[in-house]
């Protein structure tokens, strides 16, 4: 074994418990020839876990026979402590019934001792039970090593996920003549309204990557529509709302959760409470959820910013609009929710402000 190994064998602390000070003595005497220096001995079974505790320890040798706590006892203790990495134990006894030994190992005793002691007997035992939780720990170390490796690829992995799926959205709203600054705000938006309805934190991650893609479908419009600064003439509208489901086609053949929010918000975020919308003309709760959040955080930066058009509405007039159309283009309770976190609303679309937007 590599002299670090060794070292920490001899140096990683051993606790001794018996209330006998007679056998405390002979055992830290033979520790102590074989070059175990880092010992504590403890004669009252009821400091045990507060010794622990205070110092830790590679082992722990532990009579069974003792006043006030007993050595079931004091094992019943250490393994309340739920340490992934509490040290093995060894029963020190005179006891040979196998009944008290059985009894032992099943309260977490890794080995047994009898006494009188065999010197050759007892040192290989301990130096046996210190090399296993020596490779314990080094387990334990890697895994911890292994798991932050695994954190911080994770993040990058989201982080990269989230880039991408921002750069699809904004490839959408760049050919409609919008700002990037768009799809931030509105995926903000709708992150804030659906943990207001009591999504989970994971969820509410999904809908904040998904929501920028609502609009995907734009890049298969014809300029001469996507662009026309104008009203559309009937067949171009018709056209024009071909985006929902050239958007949908896009996201599909791949069944992750992310895309298939993805797809429920492009296919639904322009569908309306009262079934006027399309492009299915789907009413009411029929209307998946994440698509009646998306409709309202996407008219609602709409009005608010000013675009080639039109100019941004005042924001007293775009709340009475939605107020309005409650019941009518909006779900009434993705209302009530979106008016409750307007305040983090309003602070999202200041930070997330089109770079040449005079601030409101």
């Amino acid at each position: 074994m590599p002299d670090m190994d060794e070292n920490y064998i001899k140096t990683g602390g051993i606790i001794v418990i018996d209330d006998e000070p007679t056998n405390l003595k002979l055992v830290d005497r033979m520790l102590r020839a074989q070059g175990y220096l880092n010992l504590q001995l403890i004669d009252d079974s009821r400091e045990v876990v507060t010794r622990y505790r205070e110092v830790g320890a590679s082992l722990i040798l532990l009579d069974i026979n003792m006043p006030h706590l007993d050595g079931f006892a004091v094992l019943e203790q250490l393994q309340a402590l739920d340490d992934p990495l509490l040290p093995p134990v060894i029963m020190l006894t005179a006891q040979s019934d196998r009944e008290f030994l059985l009894h032992a190992l099943s309260l977490g005793a890794r080995d047994y001792i009898t006494k009188p002691f065999d010197r050759a007997e007892f040192m290989m035992r301990v130096r046996n039970q210190l090399e296993v939780h020596l490779a314990k720990r080094m387990m334990h170390e890697q895994n911890v090593v292994l798991e932050e490796m695994v954190r911080l690829r994770t993040e990058e992995v989201s982080r990269t996920r989230l880039q991408v799926v921002r750069r699809l959205g904004l490839a959408a709203e760049y050919r409609d003549e919008e700002t990037g600054e768009h799809v931030l705000r509105m995926s903000r938006s709708c992150e804030l309204i659906a943990r207001e309805l009591g999504w989970s934190e994971d969820q509410c991650e999904l809908m904040l990557l998904a929501s920028p893609m609502h609009d995907i479908g734009k890049i298969g419009i014809p300029d001469r529509i996507l662009l026309k600064p104008g009203k559309f003439e009937p067949d171009e509208w018709e056209i024009m709302k071909t985006h929902v489901t050239i958007g949908v086609r896009m996201l599909e053949g791949d069944d992750s959760d992310l895309l298939r929010l993805a797809r429920d918000i492009a296919l639904a975020h322009h569908e309306k409470w009262d079934g006027t919308g399309y492009p299915n003309g789907t009413a009411g709760e029929a209307i998946p959820l994440s698509g009646r959040i998306a409709a309202i955080s996407d008219v609602f930066d709409a009005l608010t910013s000013p675009r080639p058009y039109k100019r941004a509405w005042p924001l007293d007039e775009a709340l009475a609009l939605i107020e309005e159309n409650r019941g009518k283009h909006f779900d009434p309770a993705v209302v009530d929710a979106f008016f409750k976190v307007l305040p983090e609303i309003i602070e999202a679309h200041e930070h997330y402000r089109d770079r040449n937007e005079v601030p409101s």
